[in-house]
This record gives structure tokens, C-alpha cells and sequence, in this order.
């Protein structure tokens, strides 16, 4: 059997990490997605539960190319069997995403890809978006479809910690996707001295203590409703016995009272918050808070705003960053002003160690990992 990860495109590396990790499955990546081998519908809500990189998990009937969509949907659709399925599931739903530019609509997708799949079936099924037992999901990007059942039933990436929010917050598999690169580790201790409303530090302290980002929404996932056989109250006890307690130190800083609170409550309502330490800090004070050559890692989402003084904040942040931060210690930083970051980096004997450019929505998006430059 074959699963799917859908994930924002250039975080497909993280979801097969995230893959390997959580049900130890090599991956097969394509843009916008990665493809896995799996012997157990158990992994697939595995990944729905802790699969922090996902935004659906799908257990993936097909895929193909196409040049005439419907034309070659129908063509496709026709040669699956959904006996196994549609026999057991009588009313279904379906969902369609669409990344890339297309001369047709996901609602059109939707409503050919039901009347398609109630004409090929041998029993009375019907559509109930309310009701429904099994949800069938279009994932489309670019010209190549890629065909399922989805395990979650809603977007993975949407937080539900995330109440309090600052303009310019992340997405959260993208602030994990950050965590992820920067190669922080379970037992390090990092630093985000610009933490808004706390999705980068909240994000690592779910992936330092193995605390399931869903774990309150165990009662909504999609596979609830599916016919597998699993006993769930077991799945999810077992799952959640391999919770502990984060050995990393994680520290959220602000300069502001109001995104210090904002942090703190997200954290809470995640569940995290005795896993990570909340300050109102200044950038100058940071070498007054910590001792020389001290921290693992710095992952941050500096403000880009034209309205900030800009050159004086980076500069602040690499001087800073260059005292505390050990000799092998990283700064992780996501930026939409890449080079603008860089220049200020190497002010302060900054080198780039990987760049990686990653999209939320539209938005071009850039990865920076630096790292002390060596005499």
C-alpha cells in the first residue's frame, strides 16, 4: 500500500524525515508531496497525529500525468476498483486542492469526480458533506493528479494553539520545517529572541518531548469514521505513553509584554509551556541573560517590515548572536530578504552553510543557516 504526504512546497525533505522517523518508511519525493511504501493503516494515522510537516496524509490509490484533465480523471477513475471501499463507506465526500494554474476549478473536479465515482459503483452511495464516512481528496500540482482517501479530514497545518497571533506569523510546518534545518536537537539548548507569538518555540518543544501537535483533536480525524479494524482508545493510549519530558532548554524572548503573553497562552493551549522559558528581553540584553558561548541554536523570524529599523535590529542580532552562540552552534533565521540578511551576517563573521527556498502560498520564502566562520 501506497501513502501521500501533501506538504507546502520545499518541505517535501522534512516530510520524508518526518516519514522515516515516525514510521520508519523511505519516501519518494515529488513536488509539493512525498510518497511511501506503508503495511499498516495504523502508520497513516500515525502520521496524521504527529506529522508535523504534513498538511494531509492520504492513503494514495493512483497518481498520474495529464494533459486533458477530465478526459484523463475518467480514464483513470475507470480502471479502480473502489469495491472494497464504497461497500463498506455508503456515504462519502470529496475534497480537491489545485496548485498551479489550471482552465478548471476544484469545485468542477469535485462534482466530476462524484458523479464518476457513484455511476462506477455496484451500490447505492451518495454524497454528504456533513455526514460523510470516507472523504476522497484530489491533490493537483501542477499537471500531475494524485488521487486518495484522506486519513485527517481537515488541514494539517493549521495550528489550533495558534489563538493568539502576531501579524506576521509563520504557518506552523513551516516554523517546524525551520526547527528541522537548523539541526536542533533533543537535548540542545536554543534561543528565539523574536518569538511574536511563539509557533518556532512551541514547534520545538513539540518535536524535543515527542508531544502529538494533534493531541487535542483526537476526536475529529476523518479515519475515526473509516471501516480499518483499529481499535483507537488503544492507538492513541499507545501513542501517548511515549510522551516525555523535553531534556532541551528552549527559550522564547520578545521585546514586547504583549507577544511574550501571546507565547506563553499558545504554548498552554498546546500544552508545551512547561517545556519552554518566556522572557520580555531586549536584543542588547541577551548577553546579560546568557554567558558566553552558551547556546546551541538560534531559530528565529526576524521582523522584514520597511517600517523597523532594519539595519540597526540585524546588526544588534549578529553581534549578539556571535557572543552567546557556542563555536558550533547555528543561527537559523526564515526570511523574505535574503540577502539583506546575509550582508548583516557577514558583518559579524557569519558564513552560510545551506540556503533553501520554500513557498507559503505565494510567498517565496528563504531558509538561511549560518554558522561562525572559522580562522
Amino acid at each position: 500500500m501506497k501513502g501521500l504526504i501533501v506538504t507546502s512546497k520545499g518541505l517535501e525533505e522534512t516530510a520524508r524525515i518526518d516519514v522515516k522517523e515516525l514510521i520508519n518508511a523511505d519516501c519518494k519525493i515529488e513536488e509539493g508531496c512525498a510518497i511511501f511504501d506503508f503495511e499498516d493503516f495504523e502508520d497513516l494515522c500515525l502520521l496524521c497525529y504527529k506529522c508535523q510537516s504534513a498538511d494531509r496524509v492520504l492513503y494514495l490509490i493512483g497518481s498520474f500525468e495529464f494533459r486533458d484533465f477530465f478526459q484523463d480523471f475518467e480514464e483513470f477513475i475507470g480502471k479502480i476498483s473502489f469495491d472494497e471501499w464504497l461497500s463498506t463507506h455508503k456515504q462519502f465526500k470529496i475534497e480537491c486542492i489545485r496548485l498551479g494554474t489550471h482552465d478548471f476549478k476544484s469545485v468542477d473536479v469535485e462534482s466530476k469526480a462524484a458523479n464518476l465515482l457513484i455511476k462506477k459503483s455496484k451500490d447505492k452511495i451518495k454524497v454528504d458533506k456533513k455526514g460523510y464516512e470516507i472523504i476522497f481528496f484530489v491533490y493537483v500540482f501542477g499537471s500531475r493528479c494524485y488521487f486518495g482517501i484522506d486519513f485527517a479530514g481537515f488541514e494539517l497545518n493549521k495550528r489550533g494553539y495558534k489563538i493568539y497571533l502576531h501579524p506576521s506569523s509563520l504557518r506552523g510546518t513551516i516554523a517546524y520545517a525551520l526547527v528541522r534545518e537548523s539541526g536542533f536537537g533533543k537535548t540542545d539548548v536554543m534561543l528565539d529572541p523574536f518569538s511574536r507569538d511563539g509557533i518556532i518555540p512551541i514547534e520545538s518543544a513539540f518535536y524535543a518531548c515527542g508531544f502529538p501537535y494533534n493531541y487535542y483533536k483526537k476526536d475529529k480525524f476523518a479515519f475515526l469514521k473509516l471501516k480499518l479494524g483499529i481499535d483507537f482508545d488503544k492507538f492513541f493510549k499507545n501513542t501517548d505513553k511515549k510522551i516525555g519530558k523535553s531534556r532541551a532548554k528552549i527559550y522564547s524572548f520578545d521585546h514586547l509584554f504583549k507577544y511574550v503573553n501571546y507565547s506563553r497562552k499558545n504554548a498552554k493551549i498546546a500544552g508545551v509551556d512547561k517545556e519552554i522559558s518566556f522572557s520580555r528581553t531586549e536584543l542588547e540584553s541577551l548577553d546579560v541573560k546568557f554567558k558566553e558561548k552558551t547556546i546551541d541554536g538560534i531559530i528565529a523570524n526576524p521582523p522584514t517590515s520597511k517600517n523597523a529599523d532594519l539595519d540597526k535590529i540585524y546588526n544588534e542580532f549578529f553581534y549578539q548572536s556571535a557572543y552567546i552562540l557556542k563555536d558550533n552552534g547555528s543561527i537559523a533565521i526564515i526570511s523574505r530578504i535574503p540577502d539583506f540578511v546575509k550582508k548583516h551576517a557577514a558583518k559579524h563573521n557569519f558564513v552560510v552553510a545551506k540556503e533553501k527556498d520554500l513557498w507559503s502560498g505565494e510567498q517565496l520564502l528563504s531558509i538561511l543557516i549560518f554558522k561562525k566562520k572559522t580562522i
